[in-house]
């Protein structure tokens, strides 16, 4: 198992058989299936979607849900696992696979209709139908309270009107987790269709980071949709910001994969790159960078494991989920930066990953809550003040 290293406190100790065989297969899935051909995707800003069918059949679409749900009924730990693969391959595939499960199929599993989960959890499960995630707007994301896409009663049917944006697999989605707020100022939930008169997902283009990811703008003009396409078992902004706690935890654990992918990386080449008649990893100030990684890396290892089984026991807070992804998120962002440093100038070209990596943590340190909103989370819980208006 040494290639699932490092690990440097012998985490995979505490793990079961059963999760290391599933870290295995998901590590050996994106060394076959996806590592070939990254980079071509990552040029062309494209993600390679007849991966999703093949993620599917191997249980990786909302792993830790039932499968009467389209999951796999793993534990939580082993779906973190799955994720700290797919991440350790590319921000772009773990967020496509966590869309689908976190935002997606945990929604409709938890909100939604017999009929709703009947329709789209299996297809969803299997990969053979896509889904996205519509909270954030032009003008509100930290503050989601303030979203102005509405939905109006008329009659039995719900007129939806707004627009959202940076919306993870919006244009190749066949359905769309869409919030919205109703004449009362509650928050709502609907399942919208590709194809619905009214509803459309452009591409958003010129991105520098996530390119091997799919993101779109939704866009709702007069959406007419019957009560059946509301989640019946949730009001209020509970609704989107549980979804996001389910994301956040895959994030937390994908970015361990991504610091291990850029540290081994580095690692590697230090033994290998010489100067000065030595391999540069026999300098002092090489091993001191190495020393550091190792050392938060590991950290973050038994933040996530720790959280995994706190998550199984049904004891983990969001709080506790703001922790992780801020800390992992700047752990990760650093580990990259000083990969790449130690690759030199080799290190901005596509053989080497950290470069690829440095630039999706961009996103990923912003996306699902800022730093800055995390800190704040983290702030409320210690003190019991809010400051998120100061």
């Amino acid at each position: 198992m040494k290639e699932l290293g490092p690990d440097f406190y012998n985490i995979t100790d505490l793990l079961s058989e059963e999760e290391l065989l599933i870290q295995k297969t998901a590590h050996d899935f994106v060394q076959a299936e996806f590592m070939p051909i990254i980079n071509e995707h990552y040029e062309k800003a494209t993600f390679p979607m007849e991966l999703a069918p093949k993620l599917g059949k191997l249980g990786f679409m909302g792993s830790a849900l039932p499968e009467k749900s389209g999951g796999a009924g793993v534990s939580n730990v082993a779906y973190g696992l799955i994720l700290h693969e797919l991440e350790r391959g590319d921000s772009g595939l773990r967020s496509f696979a966590s869309v689908q499960g976190a935002l997606v199929m945990y929604p409709i599993h938890s909100y939604g209709s017999d009929e709703q989960k009947a329709k789209w959890l299996p297809a969803l499960g299997a990969g053979t139908k896509i889904g996205c995630f519509g909270l954030t707007e032009p003008n509100f994301g930290s503050n989601p309270g303030g979203m102005a896409t509405t939905c109006n009663k008329e009659g039995d049917v719900w007129v939806i009107n707004g627009s959202k944006i940076w919306i993870t697999n919006g244009s190749v989605a066949d359905v769309a987790v869409v919030w919205a707020k109703d004449n009362n100022g509650v928050i709502r939930g609907f399942l919208l269709e590709k194809g619905m008169d009214g509803f459309s997902a452009p591409l958003q283009h010129g991105k520098w980071s996530l390119r091997a990811s799919v993101t779109s703008e939704l866009v709702m003009d007069n959406v007419r949709v019957p009560d059946s396409a509301m989640l019946p078992n949730i009001e209020g902004l509970k609704g989107p910001l549980s979804c996001l706690t389910q994301a956040r935890y895959g994030i937390s654990w994908g970015m361990v994969g991504a610091a291990v992918d850029c540290y081994n990386t580095a690692l590697e080449y230090s033994k290998d790159r010489k100067q000065f008649s030595k391999p540069i990893a026999g300098y002092q100030l090489t091993q001191a960078k190495l020393a550091e990684m190792i050392t938060r890396i590991t950290e973050g290892q038994l933040l996530v494991y720790r959280l995994g089984r706190l998550k199984d026991e049904g004891k983990m807070t969001f709080q506790q989920v703001a922790m992780a992804k801020r800390k992992n998120c700047a752990m990760a962002r650093d580990i990259a930066r000083t990969s790449r440093e130690i690759l030199g100038a080799n290190g901005i070209t596509e053989d080497y990953s950290p470069i690829r990596h440095m630039a999706n943590i961009e996103s990923v340190y912003t996306y699902e809550g800022t730093h800055e909103m995390h800190t704040l989370i983290l702030g409320e819980a210690i003190t019991g003040m809010a400051a998120f208006d100061s």
